[in-house]
């Protein structure tokens, strides 16, 4: 029965999608109404520590507008850091701003997944997919940015139908794509060695995924060493007891790259207990 009132909810809302979004083939963007219905998270951002909010640096290409960009690459700088409520709050300030940006929703749900936490709740689920396939009906977007949006709508397809761990695989798989595919592509690399986390077999004690993240993020450190994704993710990927010492580096310069994140300044800890 929870299954079944699930999929009507998301039949009405294909529905209403088809509805509301004609206005997309003029590049407008769409409407308020099927905005509304994301409920997205509003407000302030909180940030720990300094005032200044010190997350890091990334710079990622996207096409929306330039005054969009530096909220964007704020928003994503909180995503590396798994600050994802306050990362959903500059996305919604983006989409509330430029309803047309594609790559918003794409981030609003990137928020909603969480990989190396437990999995998404239903509400979570059913805003992420609602988020996404708006992405997807928007025409204004490169063919890079179109296999961002594929990749994460990889992990919510038939997400009340398919397990949550086949679900990370086949987003893993997508990200594995978009890194072979534009090989410069920086946060295509870094979120590839976050999704061969995610997808990792607990049962393998060999740690092939783990291993294989480690050894792009660890290429990608040397030219970014304020990414605050490569910095973060070597810490989780060599968050074990054979594999602690590989970190250490990093878990020493986390809580410096990004100072104004909660998760910045508690991930370290990881490794200084494992060790």
């Amino acid at each position: 029965m929870k299954y079944l009132l699930s999929t009507l909810r998301w039949l009405f809302y294909i529905l209403t999608v088809s509805t509301l979004i004609s206005c997309n083939e003029s590049g407008s963007g769409p409407s308020k109404e099927l905005i509304s219905q994301i409920n997205l998270k509003r407000g302030e951002v909180i940030t720990c520590g300094t005032p200044d909010q010190q997350f890091g640096s990334v710079n990622f290409e996207m096409t929306c507008d330039e005054k969009s960009k530096k909220d964007f690459d704020l928003a994503v700088e909180l995503l590396h850091s798994f600050e994802y409520d306050e990362s959903e709050k500059v996305f919604a300030k983006i989409i509330d701003e430029n309803p047309g940006c594609a790559m918003a929703y794409w981030g609003v749900a990137m928020c909603n997944f969480h990989p190396l936490w437990t999995p998404p709740s239903e509400a979570e689920l059913l805003k992420g997919n609602k988020a996404i396939e708006i992405a997807k009906t928007i025409t204004k977007k490169s063919k890079r940015e179109s296999a961002y949006i594929n990749s994460i709508a990889a992990f919510y397809k038939d997400w009340n139908k398919v397990d949550h761990h086949s679900r990370c695989i086949d987003y893993e798989k997508a990200y594995e794509k978009i890194h072979n595919t534009y090989p410069e592509d920086k946060e295509a690399s870094i979120f590839f060695a976050l999704a061969l986390d995610a997808s990792a077999d607990p049962t393998d004690k060999t740690f092939a995924n783990q291993k294989k993240a480690g050894s792009i993020l660890i290429a990608l450190y040397p030219a970014e060493p304020n990414h605050p994704g490569i910095i973060h993710y070597i810490i989780h990927t060599y968050d074990y007891p054979g594999l602690a010492k590989l970190a250490l580096p990093s878990a020493r310069r986390y809580a410096e790259v990004a100072p104004s994140s909660a998760h910045a300044l508690h991930m370290p800890s990881h490794i200084f207990t494992r060790l």
